[in-house]
C-alpha cells in the first residue's frame, strides 16, 4: 500500500539562527513581552536575544529540522518534518527551549541579574530545558552561578529522564535539581505556580535569584512559529496540493504557533491564505480531550464511543466511531504519560482552525500502534530508528502521529487528494540515555524551596 518516492532530497534548516530575522515579528504578531519585575511572581524576560556570535551559534547548532518525503500511502502523498535531530532531547521541545534560555542569558548579560528557571512538566519540556541550560553554560554564555533551571514532573515519567551534563557534574546537579512529584500528573503546574508565587520575593531578595515560570503559551508558540517559515522553503504550500498537517497533541501548541507563522508570511506576503493547510489532531485513550472538543464542543466523556469486550482477543472493541480505536486493551489505556493535559484552554483556538481551514481528529490505541509498528519501522530507516522490540520504546509522540495519519486514510478520514505533513515531535528508546534519578520527591510548597533553595 505504500509506494515509497525519493524524487526530493531531504531539506534541512536550523530553525532558530536560519530565521532568526522572523522571531521580532513573530513576537509583536503574538503580543508577547516581559513579564514582571525580577523578585515577582509574574517575572519573565523581555524576547531581546543575543547577537549571533560563534558562540551563541554554536549553542543553537542543535536546533536543526529536516523535511522528507515518505513516499505515498493509498494515493496520499506524505511529507515528514522531523523535529527530533537534537541528541541531547530527540523532541521539539529543542527550539523554545533554546529561545528561552536565550532570552535568560540576555537578560543576565544586560541586567546582572541571575535566573532560575522553574517549569512543571510531563518529561519533554523539562529534559530540553535542562539540556538548553547545560549547553549554555557549555558554551561559555552564563555561569553556572548566574543560570539554573528547576524541573518538576510526575513520577510516572520517571523513566523519561535522562543522564546529562547537569546531572553529572556534582556541582551543577545541586542548582538544578530534577523533582518528582507523587500525585496527579496535572497537579505538577498547580505545585510549580504556588511555590513561584510564595518564594519569588523571598528568593530574590535572600539569594539575588529571580525565579522565572516559563510555562506561558507565547515562550513555546514562537518558537514553532518558524515551522511554517521552514515549510515555506522546503515545499511551499503555493506549489502543492491541498494538504494537511498532522501532530500528536495535548495542547496542540506546536499547531498553534505553526498557525501564528503562517499568520507572519502572509502578513509579509510570502504566503496566501488560500492555501493555508488544515490540522489532524492525534490523540491517546488517557486524554482524549481535544478530539472531543472538536467533534462535540464538549470534553464530557459521555461521548467517547461504548467499547465491548472481546474475550477471543483479551480486548475492547468499538466500531461505532472511526475517530476513535477500533480496538484496545483498556478503554482508558494511557499510551504515553508525556500526553496528560485535561480540558486543555487551548481547545478553542484550535478547533477555529479546524473549522476555517479544515481538518479532524483522530484516537490511537497501542494495539493500533503496535500492529502498525513493523511498517512504520521500515519506513523510518532513513529518518528515525525505532527499535526492534517496542517495549523499548519511550517517547510514542512519532509512532502515535503516524499511526493516527494512517488509521485516518484507511477509514475515510482524510479528503481524496490531499496530502498530510506528519510533525516528527519525539521519538526516543531506552538506548537513547542512562535514566537520571530524581534529585527529591516532593508533596508540598515547602518541599520544593527546600529542594530548589535550601543549598543557595
Amino acid at each position: 500500500m505504500f509506494a515509497t518516492s525519493t524524487a526530493t532530497a531531504p531539506t534541512t534548516r536550523n530553525l532558530i539562527v536560519d530565521y532568526y530575522d522572523t522571531i521580532p515579528p513573530t513576537v509583536a504578531k503574538c503580543g508577547a513581552g516581559p513579564g514582571g519585575a525580577p523578585g515577582t511572581p509574574e517575572f519573565a524576560p523581555g524576547f531581546a536575544l543575543p547577537e549571533l556570535t560563534d558562540d551563541v551559534r554554536r549553542f543553537f547548532a542543535a536546533a536543526t529540522a529536516t523535511w522528507r518525503g515518505l513516499g505515498a500511502y493509498r494515493g496520499h502523498r506524505l511529507q515528514l518534518i522531523d523535529l527530533m535531530g537534537n541528541p541531547g532531547t530527540h523532541t521539539t521541545k529543542t527550539f523554545a527551549s533554546l529561545l528561552i534560555v536565550a532570552r535568560a542569558v540576555e537578560h543576565i548579560r544586560r541586567t546582572g541579574d541571575r535566573i532560575c528557571i522553574v517549569t512543571p512538566t510531563s518529561a519533554n519540556k523539562g529534559i530540553a530545558l535542562r539540556d538548553a541550560v547545560g549547553r549554555a553554560i557549555i558554551a561559555g554564555l552564563a555561569a553556572p552561578e548566574d543560570l539554573s533551571i528547576a524541573v518538576l514532573a510526575p513520577a510516572a515519567t520517571r523513566h523519561k529522564f535522562r543522564q546529562d551534563p547537569l546531572y553529572t557534574d556534582a556541582a551543577w546537579r545541586a542548582r538544578n535539581p530534577v523533582l518528582r512529584f507523587a500525585g496527579e500528573a496535572e497537579g505538577v503546574k498547580a505545585l510549580g505556580r504556588a511555590f513561584v508565587d510564595e518564594h519569588a520575593k523571598q528568593a530574590y531578595e535572600r539569594h539575588g535569584v529571580a525565579l522565572w515560570f516559563s510555562l506561558s503559551l507565547p515562550n513555546y508558540l514562537v518558537a514553532d512559529a518558524a515551522r511554517a517559515a521552514f515549510e515555506a522553503d522546503a515545499s511551499p504550500t503555493s506549489a502543492a496540493g491541498p494538504r494537511w498537517h498532522a501532530h500528536s497533541v495535548s495542547s496542540a501548541y506546536g499547531l498553534l504557533g505553526y498557525n501564528l507563522g503562517r499568520d507572519v508570511l502572509e502578513d509579509a506576503g510570502r504566503a496566501s491564505p488560500t492555501d493555508r493547510p488544515g490540522f489532524l489532531l492525534v490523540q491517546h485513550l488517557g486524554t482524549p480531550d481535544m478530539v472531543l472538543n472538536l467533534r462535540y464542543g464538549s470534553f464530557s466523556p459521555e461521548h467517547l464511543p461504548a467499547y465491548r469486550p472481546d474475550g477471543d482477543n483479551d480486548a475492547w472493541v468499538q466500531d461505532a466511531d472511526p475517530r476513535f480505536p477500533t480496538t484496545t486493551d483498556d478503554p482508558a489505556e494511557v499510551l504515553d504519560p508525556t500526553f496528560y493535559t485535561h480540558r486543555p484552554v487551548t481547545s478553542p483556538a484550535m478547533n477555529d482552525l479546524v473549522a476555517r481551514y479544515g481538518g479532524d481528529g483522530i484516537v490511537v490505541s497501542r494495539r493500533e500502534c503496535l500492529a502498525r509498528y513493523p511498517m512504520l519501522r521500515s519506513l523510518l530507516a532513513d529518518t528515525r530508528r525505532l527499535p526492534a522490540d517496542p517495549a523499548q520504546l519511550r517517547e510514542w509522540s512519532l509512532v502515535m502521529a503516524l499511526t493516527g495519519v494512517l488509521n485516518a486514510i484507511d477509514r475515510g478520514l482524510v479528503p481524496d487528494g490531499y496530502e498530510v505533513v506528519v510533525h516528527g515531535t519525539g521519538c526516543y528508546h531506552t538506548d537513547d540515555y542512562p535514566v537520571a534519578e530524581p534529585d527529591a520527591e516532593v508533596a508540598t510548597v515547602p518541599d520544593v524551596a527546600m529542594a530548589v533553595l535550601g543549598d543557595r
